[in-house]
């Protein structure tokens, strides 16, 4: 299908769930960024929303292939997260699971930074880590335990297919040193399921707000592990200690500010063995950022990369069991190298 049959669809879409006339103008601007989705800022009188639909092939240079129906599944978790903390991701308008499309608020964005942005342009603010972090443990604690949640979010094959394999198998493959330690990693992750996971944790995904962080693009959500989110994120505070050494320890408090609001939540088990499960997952991640099915743009240097997979090589094999450690060392490394 072609970039111009999807966005017929799209507007088809739109009309039958009542938010398009069908003799209104419209005007449509793909929104860029993303691997894994088609995504439209739709323009019509008086308002403006967008339309998400997910792509079969993701837009990666390896063969990556993933259930379309991810699609409802983000849908779902945009519906949990508004109604369990109003206002942490943008609101849906409309949906139709058969068509693949789904329809919700456009934040604009001269009032919503995208914090990837932010952080890459140095301006590392620890107390909207914290703020991540809240949000993030509030989700995780309204979810945890419960029954008809977990039902809700059984997607342990979208969540394998765009993550476990992707990242953690893909680069055990490419790394035979530490394939065992990987392949241990991702059996105890795709084994864990206690909470809502968002599954896609990252900076590009969250949107800076002065009271709240606004988390977008959970089409990884799953019932699962919920260190799986914070290694996922803390994996990106320390590449960019990397590109922006200079912020380093801003970058630091960052990552203990998120750790600490999200702690503040934790009432499933015991914060130690979330713990030791981050300080696990966060090299193994780290590896796959180079090495994986979806390499970071930003990392365009070979020592770049090279940095980054000797340092979490180290790691992986070290299997420091605290984060705080994991984070001393590999800040140490990416911006002191």
């Amino acid at each position: 299908m072609t970039e111009g049959d999807r966005q017929a669809a799209a507007r088809r879409f739109l009309v039958g769930q009542g938010l398009h006339a069908e003799d209104e103008r419209s005007c449509w601007t793909p929104l860029t960024g993303g691997v894994s989705s088609d995504l439209w800022r739709v323009e019509l009188p008086g308002r403006t929303l967008c339309v998400k639909a997910a792509l079969p092939r993701l837009r990666v240079a390896d063969d990556w292939f993933a259930p379309v129906g991810r699609n409802a599944v983000e849908y779902e978790w945009l519906t949990f997260a508004q109604e369990q903390v109003p206002g942490c991701c943008p609101r849906v308008l409309g949906h139709d699971a058969e068509a693949g499309f789904f329809a919700m608020e456009y934040l604009p964005p001269q009032h919503h930074q995208q914090w990837k942005a932010a952080l890459l342009a140095g301006d590392v603010d620890p107390a909207f880590a914290g703020r991540v972090g809240d949000v993030v443990g509030r989700l995780h604690a309204a979810s945890a335990a419960d029954a008809s949640v977990e039902k809700r979010f059984a997607t342990d094959a979208n969540f394998d297919a765009l993550r476990i394999t992707p990242y953690l198998r893909v680069s055990a493959e490419r790394n035979p040193a530490v394939a065992d330690r990987l392949h241990e990693l991702a059996d105890r992750l795709a084994g864990t399921r206690l909470a809502l996971v968002h599954g896609d944790l990252s900076p590009k995904n969250i949107l800076t707000h002065p009271t709240t962080a606004i988390l977008l693009d959970a089409e990884c959500a799953w019932f699962g592990d919920p260190a799986f989110d914070l290694a996922f994120c803390l994996t990106h505070l320390l590449l960019k200690s990397r590109v922006r050494p200079d912020r380093a320890g801003p970058l630091r408090e960052a990552a203990e500010r998120l750790l600490a609001a999200h702690r503040s939540h934790l009432d499933w088990e015991p914060p130690d063995r979330v713990d030791e499960r981050v300080a696990g997952l966060l090299p193994a991640l780290l590896l796959a950022r180079v090495d994986g099915a979806s390499p970071v743009e930003y990392l365009t240097e070979s020592g770049d990369r090279s940095a980054v997979r000797e340092t979490a090589l180290c790691l992986l094999e070290d299997r420091p069991g605290r984060t705080a450690d994991v984070l001393d060392r590999g800040m140490a490394a990416l911006a002191g190298a």
